[in-house]
């Protein structure tokens, strides 16, 4: 598969996190996909495990603050939005994307993901979280601000 249609490939799997959309998640999917998360030691295989997951998130743990109830006699919730990708990069079969993740607390998490794209489907995703912190006054002198 040519570069091109493996960026494209990413750029529609980060769209269907960022708009919470499961199906449009799953067609990025290869069905043997893999997705790690190295900080809490978890790995979820398949394609059907990766879907019932990103279920499982828009329901129990919305990303943003501005929630609508599905139906009043529904437990469920929408998720607003709240993935965001900053920067997508890569080619062949190795993409890095940027972004931030907005929890239902009101925290904005970074999160870097290192995704592996063979015959056109997405076969694995690593995924970093990590929680902003003040940076020490002794690095003042040799730095300048960023975004966050």
């Amino acid at each position: 598969m040519a570069d091109a249609d493996n960026g494209a490939v990413v750029e529609r799997f980060m769209q269907a996190l960022a708009s919470s959309d499961v199906d449009a998640y799953e067609s990025t999917l290869d069905p043997d996909s893999v997705a790690i998360y190295p900080q809490s030691g978890e790995r979820f295989r398949g394609r059907t495990n990766l879907r019932a997951l990103m279920e499982q998130f828009r329901r129990d743990e919305p990303y943003s603050t501005s929630l609508e109830r599905v139906a009043a006699d529904e437990p469920s919730w929408v998720m607003g939005p709240g993935f965001k990708a900053l920067r997508v990069a890569g080619s062949g079969e190795h993409f890095t994307a940027t972004g931030r993740v907005r929890y239902a607390n009101g925290e904005e998490w970074h999160l870097v993901q290192l995704l592996e794209v063979r015959d056109g489907r997405i076969r694995q995703v690593i995924s970093y979280f990590a929680e902003p912190f003040e940076a020490p006054e002794w690095r003042a002198a040799f730095r300048e601000p960023t975004d966050r």
